[in-house]
């Protein structure tokens, strides 16, 4: 396997790739009692529409498939996957997002029995018109739960002001009516066009043999010949915000509000999308982190409360910041940190450098957590990024750089509000 070594923090990842293509990486932690193993796809909400290898045709399917596929993985014909991980000692999950699908086990035993089984059940799908129709149930349940949660409903409805057709926009679930419309032939084609090894990575973390993981791997997964690339289709998205404003009413005692800010400056990962990201969150933090003296007016006025907070989404293809949480008056709020963003007061060399070793100190935190290290590793792979840049990037970064990243993405031009008022 080749091997990664970072001399400043003092870990190392090894890394093989398969004949299939299978992507496999591995970092030995001596000593941690827990270990961890996520094997994961590039396979996510916004994959609606896509040429499969081979194929000359354009495929669509219904919104809401990967994360209906991400269910239904979890049944085999001999009973639940979640049974088989508890009897090993192991628990067991799985994620969708817009962009990937995952499936993970953590564990203080019988480490290469779950991991045979984690890269066995992924690889072992089971569809039928029987189980497929009564997933549509319980999946319509949980769409129905989000549409009448706030904080969800906030959420999306920001990102529906942010864009205008590209499909980050949709709920990963999809609706009740897209869901409806998935059978087992739509689930084995996108199971066969993004399930495909050369489609997917495995990472493993703990205290644990690189040469038996990588083995237990190898065993268990389909030996099969690499596809080629995927052709994923998506809308050209408009540089402008879809709309500036959408309000919603619902059952909350006090209003809530997301502030969106839509990233225009994309097409591109790596090491690029990097330091992007990291520019923003710095601005950010500086802006209206718990530190900042934005944040003091607004606490201290009562317009906003321990809820309030921001994140910043950066991806290949797409990009937005939210600010957000409960006030009394979101508009108010708003104008007040629009007229910050305009001002810039709050960028200053010494806040800067405070912020820069923070972000310093969060990162080599990661890795006292077996989960930290493999979330973060998969986050990053997806974005074609190798978790050992991060700390090298970090420290390239200068104030000019996030002065300049401030002045481009935190504008009011690039800005849409969404609010969820009380019912009257």
């Amino acid at each position: 396997m080749q091997q990664v070594y970072d001399e400043k923090v003092r870990e190392k990842i090894l890394f093989e790739e398969l004949e299939n293509g299978l992507k496999v990486y591995v970092m030995p932690k001596k000593g941690y009692t827990k270990q961890f193993a996520i094997f994961a796809t590039r396979f996510g909400s916004n994959d609606s529409k896509f040429i499969a290898p081979g194929d000359d045709y354009v495929t669509e399917v219904p919104d809401g498939v990967a994360h209906f596929l991400e269910h239904k993985m979890f049944e085999e014909e001999e009973g639940s996957i979640f049974e088989k991980f508890s009897q090993l000692g192991a628990s067991a999950n799985a994620y969708t997002n817009f962009t990937t699908t995952a499936y993970l086990f953590s564990s203080t035993e019988n480490f290469y029995e779950n991991l045979k089984l984690l890269v066995h059940f992924v690889q072992t799908p089971y569809f039928t018109d029987e189980n497929v129709e009564k997933e549509k149930g319980i999946i319509a349940q949980e769409i129905r739960m989000y549409q009448d949660d706030p904080n969800w409903r906030v959420y999306f409805n920001a990102l529906e002001a942010l864009y205008h057709v590209y499909p980050v926009k949709k709920d990963i679930a999809g609706t009740i009516e897209s869901i409806s419309r998935i059978d087992k032939d739509i689930l084995y084609k996108c199971y066969y066009t993004f399930y495909h090894p050369e489609n997917m990575v495995l990472f493993a973390v703990g205290d644990i043999d690189v040469d038996k993981t990588l083995q237990v791997i190898e065993e268990n997964v389909r030996q099969v010949k690499k596809q080629g690339e995927i052709k994923r289709i998506y809308p050209d998205e408009p540089v402008e915000v879809h709309k500036k404003e959408v309000v919603q009413n619902m059952q909350v005692s006090i209003p809530l509000f997301n502030l969106a800010f839509k990233d225009t400056d994309v097409g591109f990962g790596g090491r690029n999308l990097l330091k992007k990201s990291l520019e923003v969150q710095i601005g950010l933090e500086m802006a209206v982190g718990r530190s900042s003296e934005l944040y003091e007016k607004l606490y201290q006025e009562g317009l906003v409360d321990s809820t309030f907070g921001f994140d910043y989404t950066g991806e290949i293809d797409y990009g937005y910041t939210i600010i957000g949480g409960q006030s009394k008056d979101p508009l108010k709020v708003r104008d007040i940190i629009i007229k910050a963003f305009k001002e810039k007061s709050f960028l200053d060399r010494e806040t800067f450098e405070r912020i820069k070793r923070k972000y310093i100190g969060k990162f080599l935190r990661t890795f006292n957590s077996v989960e930290s290290i493999a979330y973060s590793f998969i986050n990053l792979y997806m974005k074609d990024i190798d978790l050992m840049d991060y700390l090298p990037v970090l420290h390239q970064i200068n104030f000019k750089d996030v002065a300049e990243r401030v002045e481009s993405h935190l504008n009011e031009e690039t800005s849409a509000m969404s609010i969820i008022y009380p019912v009257k």
